[in-house]
């Protein structure tokens, strides 16, 4: 994994962008300068990333980059503290999704707050507090505690070995996705999805099944229940990564 780093968007390396960035050096922060250009911004946005866009001297980003900024920063689950006056930060928000800014700085900066908002940043990305969450539910302890540790990097994973502890889970907990075991004693997957979707608390949360049945006929009774998708479990860990990093790419 690699290291923290803070990265600084601007239409040029202004004095106010070396005061900020010096600012973060002297507070042991990884930092670097990036302009608004798309292949620049692409090499930037890495895992553990932090992404500050800089706005000053009227000059703003074209449209295109701060498309291509939004989708890179939602793809790689990338958050964003936005620094201006009053008038870029309404430009900001206006232009990129709320859910991407974690913080606005109006100018002149508070350098000891940015300073702590970059930290606290850090220590909540460090916790898992921005990752995606799912919940699998499978009745087989091992396979439970595999796909686990395949997730575990990547997304806040909760764990339940039933059914039953699976609602009573998601009474206290939400989530964005649930790996279903298809085949389980007692409350089988069917009928967790039927409880799930009979709840107004839990019916609007995806669900795809976890089947060890590659059959034909085993298949269209999966796909019958009309879950976001399926997986045979003998899914390798890179083929699931992949496919729930497309699944939220295409869903968020």
């Amino acid at each position: 994994m690699s290291a923290n780093k803070t990265v600084v968007l601007g239409g040029k390396e202004s004095f106010l962008i070396r005061v900020l960035l010096n600012k973060l050096r002297s507070a042991n922060q990884d930092c670097a300068f990036v302009p608004w250009a798309i292949d620049a911004i692409n090499a930037a946005l890495k895992e553990n990333v932090l992404v500050t866009l800089f706005l000053d001297d009227g000059e703003k980003p074209p449209k295109d980059v701060l498309h291509f900024l939004s989708e890179s920063m939602e793809e790689r689950g990338l958050k964003l503290i936005l620094i201006g006056e009053q008038e870029d930060i309404r430009f900001g928000t206006d232009h990129i999704k709320g859910d991407l800014i974690y913080q606005t700085f109006t100018r002149p900066v508070d350098n000891a707050a940015f300073l702590q908002c970059v930290s606290d940043y850090f220590e909540k990305a460090k916790a898992g507090e921005f990752k995606r969450s799912i919940l699998i539910v499978d009745d087989d302890v091992q396979y439970l505690s595999m796909v686990r540790e395949w997730l575990k990097e990547t997304y806040k994973v909760t764990m339940a070995n039933s059914g039953l502890q699976a609602i009573k889970l998601l009474g206290k907990n939400k989530v964005d996705l649930i790996l279903l075991d298809h085949e389980m004693p007692v409350t089988s997957g069917p009928q967790v999805l039927e409880m799930l979707r009979n709840d107004p608390e839990t019916k609007a949360i995806p669900v795809m099944f976890l089947t060890g049945k590659g059959d034909k006929q085993s298949v269209m009774a999966v796909v019958a229940l009309r879950p976001e998708g399926y997986f045979l479990k003998t899914i390798q860990k890179e083929e699931l990564l992949a496919k729930l990093q497309e699944y939220f790419v295409l869903h968020r």
